[in-house]
């Protein structure tokens, strides 16, 4: 665990090295607000919650996160660093984990940043705060599951526009198979249960649940196991890509 943390430690101080962090949280709390006031028009709704902040936040995330997490392998493979982080005396693991952990810690720190939108709601308001609450960690569930996926998907190539893209277009399958569009095209050849099944993988559905301020357990297991699958597919394309 201490290895881990020095890695996390390591790739989160190098994100605040660069102006690059500085543009994409300036760059997320701009794209926000334009969701959350203007086209989720918060004060027109004169309901005291943060529905039209988070509404937003799967399609936000199908876009930046790729952003943030293209740069996590392809960017070491391609200066050819990757060796170099292989010989510390630290796992592949740890290092997978240290990578992602700094990366999902810096997109926490971008949606803190989004505090001011809380304390707007409470001033002008009464609102839940609990599921306000709620809303903050199906956020940042979402968002570790974008950069798991993103985070593998950079340990397939050298070239990050590459990552980006691959990695765009998967989140936006994830958030699409719960459309009753997309459901709607299986429904009318393939059983329900392969029906529901599409539709369990879905972000949105997962993500809505936990905005009404129901954390269901499942929800959680959900993302976890999200996580967990696409890092241990992480390492396991690293290992195949060491010497490449």
């Amino acid at each position: 665990m201490s290895r881990t943390l020095i890695i996390l430690k390591r790739e989160l101080s190098a994100y605040f090295a660069t102006p690059v962090a500085y543009v994409f949280i300036v760059i997320f709390l701009l794209l926000t607000g334009v969701f959350t006031f203007h086209i989720g028009e918060l004060y027109e709704r004169n309901q005291a919650d943060l529905e039209p902040f988070f509404r937003f936040h799967p399609w936000l995330y199908m876009l930046l996160i790729p952003a943030i997490s293209m740069r996590l392998w392809s960017e070491e493979r391609k200066a050819g660093t990757l060796e170099l982080l292989m010989t510390l005396p630290i796992s592949l693991v740890e290092a997978v984990i240290g990578k992602f952990l700094a990366a999902w810690c810096f997109t926490a720190i971008a949606l803190a940043l989004t505090f001011p939108v809380w304390v707007t709601i409470n001033y002008l308001g009464d609102p839940d705060n609990t599921v306000i609450l709620a809303g903050y960690l199906g956020s940042l569930l979402l968002a570790g599951g974008c950069l798991a996926i993103g985070s593998f998907i950079s340990a397939l190539t050298k070239n990050q526009v590459i990552a980006f893209v691959i990695s765009f277009v998967i989140c936006f399958a994830f958030n699409l198979s719960g459309f009753p569009l997309v459901l709607d095209m299986f429904s009318s050849w393939a059983p329900q249960a392969i029906v529901d099944v599409i539709s369990s993988f879905s972000f949105l559905t997962h993500f809505e649940s936990i905005l009404k301020g129901v954390v269901d357990i499942r929800d959680i297991i959900f993302f976890g196991s999200l996580i967990a699958f696409f890092l241990y597919a992480n390492v396991l394309a690293i290992e195949a890509k060491k010497g490449s």
